[in-house]
């Protein structure tokens, strides 16, 4: 939001932007390196440790490509510790360019980011930010290469939908970090499962069960805005909850498997253990049942608690047999993946700049948005312990951005409670 445009206003102008979109396609190549061999310059928007861990994961994928020029955040101590870590390692600082004058603090860095001849954009600020910048750097003409999730609500899905829409049609490349679809042996067991190695898939599950992350202490000078934001995991509003900021890596993997998103969920969850108000409004623990087309059932499970069993896993069962969807496939025609295998965290930033250099760039916006709201549709479920289907949840107008973008007061939203929380 700035100067009282918000993305509930976004919505209403969705028409207009449609509009534009023909003149908007006519300024692809202004700033915009289709293909060349000119260096591309990258601005990251959001520099905490995936910021920076992308933005070193792209120079080691192809450093004699790309230069790191811009750097912005909600706050200067990010800045400078990327900063600072980029010009650490010498092999990495040869292929950064950043002085003061393109280092940007503040709710409208992402602007002035988008705005400083940048080429292409990483997109790592908390997740709830994320379909505002994606729309800006979309409109700007960017690449972008953004962290997943890519939004916390239904609004937000839309927004990220339509803006990839638009960078279809100015043949921008969009890659997101479900880094699994850059990864090879997820790749090649991909692709026998679609070439029928299963037969007809009838059931699965998936999980990221897990103990507890970091949490940052409060500070005295914090306002409540500035520890929300620093503690961006544990708030609705910013993550979309562990089962959508995390989980959603699984969830994707199963929507790749059957090429579809699932027509409803039922789901369970609540806040067992991790109780004390410094770990804001979030569950602990979910657990799903998605139903795919066909009726077929998918259980998906996720938790952050200490001392449990630990899975971080996928499993898909069809007729002949079942897999991991990582690298072995067991039944009737059993096969285990060999070979080299790459970091897919350097893979999905090579696979964007070599499209983008081959002029045909890659767009996966619309795959992870899907995903995003398939988490987002379990959350629903999980905390008003209601049945949603596909279409509750891609037309909910719930949206949880705060009235006011500013470093202020900002009453944590109340935890769900199942059966008393409301679908909006």
């Amino acid at each position: 939001m700035e100067n009282g445009f918000s993305r509930r206003d976004f919505l209403k102008s969705t028409a207009a932007a449609a509009m534009l979109a023909g003149t908007s396609a006519m300024l692809v190549g202004q700033g915009v390196h289709a293909a060349g061999s000119d260096v591309i310059r990258i601005g990251v928007i959001g520099c905490g440790g995936r910021g920076t861990g992308a933005a070193k994961d792209c120079i080691a994928a192809a450093g004699d490509k790309i230069k790191i020029v811009a750097l912005g955040d909600l706050f200067q101590d990010r800045v400078d510790g990327c900063l600072n870590s980029l010009n650490d390692n010498p092999d990495i600082k040869k292929h950064v360019d950043i002085p003061k004058g393109r280092c940007f603090v503040g709710f409208n860095a992402y602007k002035s980011v988008i705005n400083c001849g940048v080429d292409m954009v990483i997109l790592a600020a908390p997740p709830g930010f994320r379909p505002t910048h994606f729309d800006a750097a979309v409109k700007a003409g960017k690449h972008v290469f953004m962290e997943k999730p890519v939004a916390v609500d239904g609004p937000g899905v839309r927004m990220v939908i339509s803006a990839g829409e638009l960078a279809a049609q100015k043949k921008l490349g969009v890659v997101a970090g479900t880094q699994r679809r850059h990864q090879k042996s997820y790749i090649e067991t991909m692709k026998r499962i679609h070439d029928g190695a299963l037969g007809d898939i009838v059931g699965g599950q998936c999980y990221w069960n897990q103990g507890g992350l970091w949490n940052h202490a409060r500070k005295p000078e914090w306002t409540d805005m500035e520890w929300q934001c620093r503690n961006w995991l544990y708030f609705t509003w910013l993550s979309g909850d562990h089962i959508c900021e995390q989980h959603v890596h699984n969830i994707d993997v199963i929507n790749w498997a059957f090429q579809n998103h699932p027509e409803k969920a039922v789901g369970m969850g609540g806040r067992e253990v991790r109780t004390d108000p410094a770990f804001g409004n979030i569950f602990d623990h979910f657990a799903i049942d998605y139903v795919y087309p066909g009726d077929v059932h998918i259980m998906s499970m996720c938790r952050q608690i200490d001392g449990c069993a630990n899975n971080v896993s996928e499993r898909i069962i069809g007729q002949k047999g079942h897999s991991n969807c990582g690298g072995a496939i067991f039944g009737d025609d059993p096969w285990r993946f060999e070979g080299d295998n790459p970091s897919p965290y350097m893979m999905e930033q090579k696979d964007l700049i070599d499209s983008i250099r081959a002029g045909n760039p890659i767009n996966e916006a619309k795959t992870v948005a899907e995903s995003c709201l398939t988490a987002i549709m379990g959350r629903m479920s999980a905390y008003t312990g209601q049945e949603i289907t596909w279409d509750m949840a891609l037309n909910s107008k719930e949206d949880l951005t705060p009235a006011k973008l500013e470093l202020g007061s900002l009453p944590v939203a109340p935890i769900a409670a199942p059966g008393q929380t409301k679908f909006f």
